[in-house]
């Protein structure tokens, strides 16, 4: 496992930027303060086989590691199918008001959860649709709208009955779900009103914050736009909360296959 001072080396020395002794430098001196891991998952060579390079963690072990800091009550950044995200435990409220913190998110900004599996939806959810269509939705890019149910911590999105919740369609995210054994509470990796990101390094000034980077590698198609929120509280409607990253086909299935009709309402 790679520590916060090792890796700020790699990065100033990979961007050609000053000297290796500078790069070793600052690493030294972010090693005076920060305790932060960040771990590396092993990349898909692009023939398929999973390749091993040096500074790289197993993914078992990186999972063991995210998870034990998540149990403590640590907030962690990940990857997903979207961009890099800011996760704790959803049902600890310390954790979800640190999270608030880090980020300088709007107190009133709702936090999504993320579940490993559909049937956890079911739990922390009321839901008014077919199942088929959760399983034409998730996982993916998504994130979908409920009344939430009276399971979930109550300080987490206190002001709102509804929650929104995620499948990311990425391995890791959804292994991590199922070993916490309990949601996520997630939130893109960034200062709030800052954009989105999609590498880590692209955070890095809230690394000192965070227990467990996972470096995923560069996420996706480099969009930023986020997954595309959409409200199913209201049965037989939907309402496009933001428009994200997979808009036109999600709005293909929610009409064409299971004929919603958009709901205007006013937020």
């Amino acid at each position: 496992m790679k520590s916060v001072c090792s890796i700020a080396a790699e990065i100033i020395t990979s961007r050609g930027s000053h000297s290796s002794a500078a790069a070793r430098r600052l690493g030294a001196e972010m090693c005076k303060e920060l305790k932060t891991k960040v771990l590396r998952l092993m990349p898909h060579a692009a023939n398929g086989p999973m390749v091993h390079q040096e500074g790289q963690t197993d993914g078992a072990e990186i999972l063991t590691c995210t998870v034990k800091a998540l149990k403590e009550g640590h907030i962690v950044a990940v990857p997903t199918d979207t961009i890099y995200g800011l996760a704790c435990l959803a049902q600890n409220s310390e954790a979800v008001r640190k999270t608030y913190n880090i980020k300088g998110r709007n107190g009133q900004k709702p936090l999504a959860i993320c579940v490993g599996e559909i049937q956890d939806i079911y739990e922390y959810c009321k839901v008014k649709v077919k199942k088929e269509l959760l399983h034409d939705l998730l996982p993916g890019p998504v994130t979908l709208v409920f009344e939430r149910s009276e399971v979930l911590n109550a300080d987490l999105n206190p002001f709102t009955s509804l929650v929104g919740v995620r499948i990311p369609d990425h391995t890791f995210m959804r292994r991590l779900c199922q070993m916490c054994g309990e949601p996520l509470a997630l939130t893109s990796a960034n200062i709030s009103s800052h954009t989105s990101t999609i590498e880590v390094h692209e955070f890095q000034e809230l690394w000192p914050k965070l227990a467990v980077v996972v470096d995923g590698g560069p996420i996706g198609d480099h969009c930023r736009l986020g997954s595309t929120v959409v409200d199913l509280s209201v049965v037989g409607r939907y309402r496009i909360i933001r428009p994200g990253c997979a808009f036109s086909s999600t709005v293909d299935v929610l009409e064409r296959k299971y004929g919603l009709s958009q709901d205007l309402r006013d937020e």
